[in-house]
């Protein structure tokens, strides 16, 4: 079993700081995350619960307290709405975070790491890539249920686990600061890509100041609403959304953006041949099928009408981002090649000007889903 740079003993030893179940039998490297460090710990009583250590990336998340003081209220807030529901197991449903002997969610070891223990989900599938139709919707309906669940969450009751992850404003200020100081000489080879961005960065900061001026509500959401970060169960139905470090108050707009940027692309995400890059329309409509059932009578009009805006502004973010890191000298995204960032950086912007082609189609696509299941579902149908 390959364990990185850690022994068995000392992940046994992690593990024993926890009030888990039963014993360690084995530990095993899990998952494709590049943030934290993940193991499964299988249990030597196999009718006993086994279970997932991660290491916390506290580089990435500086405040671990309260990015683990958020997972507790959100996660025992949609407990407590699930148990009303009949036939639902809530530990089934939700992540449950493990207690150390001190009455804690987390453990600092010796050297300072932080580490967690979750109950581990059997029986659950999860995958990179949506490759059909029922993936695509049920993927939607995780997202939209998650959501549906905390709506009567009170914001203010989370604090932010990376300040202005996605304040676009300041994400522009960084990288026209970085664009005029060219600390690696890069900045001459974007002229393309800045123009891009700058050409649309009024209308990318209109759902930053809806907010501002009270016309979106602020809300509890996921912020990275990436496929792989939905369970599956056997039968391939949505079962629980995992990942929830960067949980903290949002913009539904957010969530909605990320997950279609991630589902919808017909190419890789960094494509260098970007005439590969389109928007796979049939995806995108069963995503939203599936979240709007979710949501339909629980987000506001204006709520609605920014999903699309958020749409091209997940793109544009990240392609802003790796761009960003290009000008740099690639410090934050781990990459290939030298130009592997600009690469990625083209291959979103691509994907943007695609969504911009489709932006009529797809708004249509929600308004005509919103308005079907606001006639059909009654309102906290799952409440």
């Amino acid at each position: 079993m390959y364990l990185g740079s850690y022994t068995f003993n000392t992940l046994k030893d992690i593990v024993s700081q926890f009030n888990i179940q039963g014993e360690v039998k084995e530990i095993n490297a899990y998952g494709s995350g590049h943030i934290n460090d993940t193991f499964h710990i299988i249990n030597a009583k196999s009718e006993l619960p086994d279970y997932l250590l991660q290491r916390i990336n506290s580089h990435v998340f500086e405040n671990v307290a309260i990015l683990i003081n958020n997972i507790e209220i959100v996660t025992h807030h949609i407990k407590q709405k699930l148990s009303a529901w009949d036939g639902v197991d809530p530990n089934q449903q939700v992540l449950t975070l493990v207690r150390t002997s001190e009455n804690k969610c987390y453990y600092q070891d010796n050297a300072g790491n932080y580490w967690r223990v979750y109950i581990f989900l059997k029986n659950t599938l999860s995958f990179d890539i949506v490759t059909t139709i029922n993936q695509a919707r049920e993927g939607g309906k995780a997202f939209g249920r998650f959501q549906a669940l905390i709506s009567d969450l009170n914001a203010d009751l989370l604090g932010e686990t990376i300040p202005d992850f996605h304040n676009i404003e300041k994400r522009l200020q960084k990288f026209k600061y970085v664009l005029d100081a060219d600390p690696v000489g890069r900045s001459a080879y974007v002229a393309e890509e800045t123009a891009f961005v700058l050409k649309r960065q009024e209308e990318m900061c209109s759902i930053l100041n809806l907010g501002r001026a009270g016309k979106l509500p602020l809300r509890i959401t996921h912020n990275d609403t990436k496929f792989n970060n939905v369970l599956l169960d056997a039968d391939g139905k949505a079962q629980c959304v995992i990942d929830l470090d960067t949980v903290m108050p949002g913009y539904i707009a957010y969530d909605f953006g990320d997950a279609i940027r991630s589902i919808v692309n017909t190419a890789a995400e960094d494509e260098a041949d970007t005439s590969k890059i389109d928007v796979n329309i049939s995806l995108f409509k069963a995503f939203a099928i599936g979240f709007l059932k979710e949501t339909a009578n629980v987000l506001t009009d204006l709520e609605i009408k920014s999903l699309t805006i958020g749409t091209l502004l997940l793109p544009y973010m990240i392609g802003l981002r790796f761009l960003t890191d290009y000008l740099e000298g690639d410090i934050y995204f781990k990459t290939q090649s030298s130009d592997h960032n600009l690469q990625r950086a083209r291959a979103q912007f691509q994907l943007l000007r695609k969504l911009e082609d489709n932006y009529e189609d797809l708004q249509r696509i929600v308004q005509t889903t919103t308005d079907e299941y606001r006639l059909t579902v009654p309102i906290n149908n799952h409440l």
